[in-house]
């Protein structure tokens, strides 16, 4: 199986707009190709995984990836798959965030010399002449066209700004100085970024010529990707500062039965052979692949030890043992009022709610326990000395544990 035809037995590939000649350049690794990612925080989410995975296994079958950081488009914005303009950013801010993502993607790329890429799109789009742009650029885009592009006729409704109207054209100004600068021949990116995916093709052949060879692959990173990276309590982070490896694992653990094998073959790196044999699994067999998926991937992401513990707390925390390896949290004795802490503060002060409202709604919905036993009171109250020892498990909900202890 060529690696063009692994990509589309695990459902990566949605559309292309030449496939034959496509397939010929990823197969013999002749492949320069950029994804971008937006630096609206300092860590990825699991809504990115999909994109450094793909990354990862074109770059070993010798294709070279661009990892390409929206510095320039991120003190705009962009209305892409929303129905609100996504915040603008300071310089400081963006340099940050794109400094974590680099640790972060190397997990998955090798940036070693000549192997791939990191740019900013600000090195060319803040040096732009509006005269210039419009005259060399703006001059090959068709309004009418662009205002049937999916991303805007959701906008249109609230209201578009000229700023957000330009989104497209900065982007395709992306692949043209990417294909200019560094060779760049093929960009890949979600669903909801086709039209500005063809944006860019378009633009290359109408200034080098019909013969340059630029190409475009969406693949189901926003209808199947992105969805993955929230969660009813927030995002899942690849920072092991904001989601722990542990609450990492227990996500991927908790997917519903009709994911798992999607997932499987999409964000791992199992044989194909070994995750078909899984589709006659049923269950409590559905839980082992679910368990393989959680493993797999924290090790991807974490390293193959905080996988081993986060295992081994899951499978002693379903056991109802003590969980030793699961997440925990130390109280601090200004925590206490007189020798006593409420389930509210518990619930903050370990993380598994940011605001008390919030902890105050889970223990009102049923969703809080302390070691198995339901707390259904927001006036509850535990003593320092029931803390003592190995501490007790806080639940919330079915995914987020946390093992609190006193000093």
């Amino acid at each position: 199986m060529t690696i063009y035809e692994e990509l589309k037995a695990r459902g990566l590939i949605a559309q292309v707009t030449n496939e034959e000649e496509i397939s010929k350049m990823v197969n013999e690794g002749k492949a320069i190709f950029y994804i971008g990612f937006d630096p609206t925080a300092d860590s990825l989410h699991v809504g990115h995984f999909m994109a450094l995975c793909l990354m990862k296994r074109l770059q070993e079958a010798g294709n070279k990836p661009i990892a390409l950081i929206g510095g320039g488009t991120g003190m705009i914005g962009d209305p892409s798959g929303r129905s609100d303009m996504r915040q603008m950013m300071t310089v400081e801010m963006i340099q940050h965030n794109c400094d974590c993502f680099k640790k972060q993607m190397s997990r998955f790329i090798d940036f070693s010399e000549g192997k791939a890429m990191m740019v900013n799109n600000a090195d060319w789009l803040m040096e732009l002449n509006y005269i210039e742009l419009l005259r060399e650029v703006g001059s090959h885009f068709s309004v009418n066209r662009m205002l049937t592009a999916e991303c805007y006729k959701q906008r249109m409704e609230k209201g578009l700004s000229f700023l957000e109207f330009n989104y497209m054209i900065m982007q395709s100004y992306d692949f043209y100085e990417l294909f200019r600068r560094y060779g760049c021949n093929m960009q890949f990116g979600g669903d909801d970024q086709w039209s500005n995916m063809l944006g860019g093709t378009e633009l290359i052949r109408r200034k080098l010529g019909k013969d340059a060879h630029a190409m475009t692959i969406t693949l189901l990173l926003n209808s199947e990707g992105k969805k993955m990276g929230k969660t009813q309590s927030g995002a899942v982070w690849l920072d092991p500062e904001k989601t722990s490896p542990f609450d990492f694992f227990q996500y991927w653990r908790n997917v519903g039965d009709g994911d798992v094998l999607k997932c499987l073959r999409m964000l791992t790196f199992l044989p194909l052979e070994q995750i078909d044999e899984m589709d006659q699994w049923e269950g409590s067999q559905l839980n082992k692949a679910k368990e393989i998926l959680a493993y797999e991937l924290t090790k991807l992401v974490h390293g193959e030890e905080e996988a081993e513990k986060a295992l081994k707390g899951a499978r002693e925390l379903f056991a109802g043992g003590n969980a030793a390896n699961m997440p925990s949290y130390e109280l601090e004795d200004s925590d206490f009022t007189d020798g006593s802490v409420d389930i509210l503060t518990i619930l903050q002060k370990s993380g598994l709610a940011p605001t008390r409202s919030e902890a105050r709604r889970n223990v009102e919905q049923g969703g809080v326990s302390v070691d198995g036993d339901a707390v259904t009171d927001v006036k509850a109250v535990f003593t320092k000395e029931a803390f003592s020892g190995e501490g007790l498990v806080v639940k919330r909900g079915k995914k987020k544990f946390v093992k609190v202890s006193a000093k």
